[in-house]
């Protein structure tokens, strides 16, 4: 099964409410029109691009590890995942769909990590529950994302929605805004070239893995 398939699957399931989810309609209409007025905002089409020059970060991994993208450009090509974090259910599966793909990944040397703004225990535990090999890292106050143009403010209704179920987006990231990341996928050359971005304002969607195999490819063959 695709990774989109099992994102279905589970949307399917939560919004009709299917146990273990027990979720009542309005919280379902309150999701679907955040999502649509992010869409319409037009925030993703002003996100970083294929042929756009990759901003260079360092951030730590839960270890407090700093983790350079400069230093993994020097080994190869490298696949930058954004997430939300690990309240996020589609986040996860996506997660575990890249863990799978990453022998794909390490073939065509490229090193692969995954970015979310929160705090270095919560992506212990995405490591955890997600069983992950590569590295999580955090991206205080979505300063990364803000970079690369995923970040965005959340409305206050959507913020009152997150705090009425308890999914405190400040405690979970040790940061008072209330921001996230677009989930994006990108590809990025040794030289700093996006060869590969998709950004997609609708968490539900998610490009599958084996998507960015052509880029990274291309990448391979321009190392060589």
């Amino acid at each position: 099964m695709t990774l989109q398939a099992k994102l279905d699957a589970f949307k399917a399931d939560f919004e009709a409410g299917k146990p273990p989810y027990s979720v009542p309609p309005e919280v379902i209409a309150t999701m679907r029109r955040a999502t649509a007025e992010l869409i319409a905002s037009g925030a993703a089409a002003r996100a970083l691009k294929a042929g756009d020059k990759a901003p260079a970060f360092t951030l730590n991994d839960p270890d407090g590890t700093p983790i350079s993208s400069v230093q993994l450009l020097e080994k190869g090509p490298l696949v930058v995942s954004f997430y939300r974090g690990v309240w996020c259910p589609y986040c996860n599966m996506e997660l575990q769909a890249l863990e799978a793909a990453l022998p794909q990944f390490a073939e065509l040397g490229a090193s692969l990590v995954a970015i979310s703004p929160q705090t270095a225990p919560n992506s212990r535990k995405s490591v955890r529950q997600n069983e992950l090999s590569f590295p999580i890292l955090s991206d205080t106050r979505n300063d990364v994302a803000a970079a690369f143009g995923l970040r965005f403010e959340l409305p206050d209704y959507l913020v009152d929605l997150y705090m009425s179920l308890k999914n405190d987006l400040p405690v979970f990231n040790g940061d008072p805004s209330w921001t996230l990341p677009m989930p994006a996928r990108f590809v990025i050359g040794q030289d700093g070239t996006i060869l590969y971005a998709e950004v997609n304002p609708d968490y539900t969607l998610r490009p599958e893995p084996e998507d960015m195999l052509p880029a990274l490819r291309k990448a391979s063959a321009i190392a060589a």
